[in-house]
């Protein structure tokens, strides 16, 4: 080692995205948001189709 050189080690904000601790982390974000939206898309749904068979059960009486 030379005089005024230094070691660089790698910092977190160096490793790529796809080092196994970012791809664990993308990974279980991905899959919490992917629940949470077919979760709300579910709800939707069934709020859909609830709305459609009361409104078609209003209308037979």
């Amino acid at each position: 080692m030379l005089h005024g050189e230094t070691i660089h080690s790698p910092l977190p904000q160096d490793l790529p995205w796809w080092q196994p601790d970012h791809f664990v982390f993308f990974s279980v974000l991905y899959l919490v948001l992917f629940i949470i939206a077919s979760g709300m898309g579910y709800c939707v749904i069934k709020a859909i189709i609830d709305t459609k068979k009361a409104a078609a059960h209003g209308a037979q009486h």
